[in-house]
């Protein structure tokens, strides 16, 4: 019987070795991933605030018409959401 007891114990150790294991890498495996995200929505972000500006130039100057415009911006959002896609993945 002590045998037993003893078997039980070193399982119930084992297991909570395990499970200490476990919960210790989650959080960091979540952070990295947050981090990633972050990135991605920074990259998207400064693509937006650089198309927009691309796109108020581009009218002031009047290189292009305003469809040509608004047509060059969404393609540079494109990108951006590309690039995004690149840094979290």
């Amino acid at each position: 019987m002590k045998t037993g007891k003893t078997e039980v114990s070193r399982a119930v150790r084992v297991l909570l070795v395990a499970a200490g294991l476990l919960l210790a890498s989650g959080p960091g495996i979540a952070t990295e991933q947050a981090q990633q995200r972050q990135e991605a929505r920074d990259t998207k972000q400064d693509t937006r605030t650089e198309a927009r500006d691309a796109k108020v130039d581009c009218r002031a100057a009047d290189q292009q018409s305003n469809p040509e415009c608004r047509q060059d911006k969404r393609d540079a959002k494109q990108e951006g959401r590309e690039n995004a896609r690149d840094v979290k993945h």
